[in-house]
């Protein structure tokens, strides 16, 4: 990235792969629609098919199984409106981009408990009351405090109950195996902006023999799956940063692994860390007691390094996460939430730095109690 600040936000979008930027650049120089006939079309469609097979190999599905998009989001709404569900069940910590639309679908929801690991028990009892076939849908790994969910556990539990499982891998691929096959997942989904590929590309991927009823229309591309022009070039990115991030990813668990314990161990008395048990390598999810997420952001921004709370809106603004209170975390601590995630460019100075700004803070903070005692 060009800016000085550290940057400790990759949860939220990683800084482009030059790698990813090159091919970019390169496919945006070719041109073409990849549904013309003509050979700028054909010269388009191959660099498509090509970065559709690589990206079918890392995920060990079909190539003709993964379903372009334009992002996580719409490829999970692509699943929850297609796969012909007679009810639906959600993790109470799943991301908006999913929660939300499956709510408003009218699904249960299972719950979480304090380690932000979903109820297997209360899951059984959810898909033994659900209409069949019923869709399941569960993140893999957590955007906020990155937990790691117990997929073949609910997968099987899905299979015995006849239900689909959808799998939100957008946190998760490119920095933990994510094979549709291992998982068992009848539909999974993958992201480009959080492993060093460009925004605006994603992809749904089916099983084999996944069932999907498109309810969109129009041009007919992606075997009439999704309809509109594919945005070749950021599909192409996509699949070089997914190719570097798999084949990186046993090195770079160990590297950021040990730069986010050493972060952990580092900050300031008193801070509280969430979802400490099975947990993506980059991310942290913590609260400085008596410190608001709002301030600190600002805060740590003005010194030099990017972080966020603990959620996000479209807006921008900070406001109390639905993860955190699904854990049974109390809301005046949730207000506190921040989230540090590293990545492919993170350095050890990026730990040095943000644990430097968030202790000024801390001591400003105890400062002002200690004038107001």
């Amino acid at each position: 990235m060009n800016l000085q600040a550290i940057y400790c936000d990759y949860n939220a979008g990683a800084p482009i792969r030059a790698e990813a930027a090159v091919a970019v650049a390169r496919a945006l120089s070719a041109g073409g629609n990849p549904s013309s006939v003509h050979g700028y079309g054909r010269r388009a469609r191959a660099l498509l098919e090509d970065a559709r097979e690589k990206l079918a190999t890392l995920i060990d599905a079909r190539a003709e199984n993964v379903v372009l998009t334009s992002g996580a989001t719409e490829a999970l709404h692509l699943a929850l409106n297609s796969a012909g569900a007679a009810s639906f069940i959600v993790s109470a910590a799943e991301h908006d981009a999913v929660f939300e639309q499956a709510m408003r679908l009218g699904a249960q929801q299972a719950p979480v408990n304090a380690a932000g690991m979903i109820d297997l028990a209360a899951l059984t009892s959810a898909l033994a009351s659900a209409a069949r076939p019923a869709l399941v849908a569960v993140q893999l790994a957590n955007n906020e405090t990155g937990v790691i969910q117990p997929i073949t556990q609910v997968a099987a539990l899905c299979r015995d109950h006849g239900a689909l499982l959808l799998v939100d891998a957008a946190q998760a691929f490119g920095r933990i195996p994510s094979s549709i096959v291992d998982l068992d997942a009848t539909y999974l989904v993958v992201s480009s902006h959080k492993i060093g590929g460009p925004p605006g590309a994603g992809a749904l991927v089916l099983a084999a023999g996944a069932p999907f009823a498109s309810t969109r229309f129009g041009g007919g591309q992606e075997l009439g799956r999704r309809p509109g022009t594919e945005n070749m070039p950021a599909i192409v990115g996509f699949a070089v940063a997914a190719d570097w991030a798999v084949r990186e990813l046993e090195r770079e668990t160990a590297r950021l692994s040990a730069m986010r314990d050493r972060f952990e161990a580092g900050l300031p008395a008193g801070a509280v860390v969430f979802g400490r048990s099975t947990r993506l390598p980059n991310t942290s999810n913590f609260a400085i007691p008596g410190l608001s997420a709002e301030t600190a952001v600002i805060a740590m921004d003005i010194e030099g390094v990017a972080l966020s709370s603990g959620a996000a809106c479209s807006s921008g603004k900070v406001k109390s996460s639905r993860v955190l209170a699904a854990m049974g975390v109390a809301a005046e601590l949730a207000r506190c939430a921040l989230r540090v995630s590293f990545g492919h460019e993170s350095k050890e100075g990026d730990v040095d730095a943000a644990l430097a700004g968030l202790s000024k803070l801390a001591a400003r903070r105890r400062l002002r109690e200690e004038a107001h005692a």
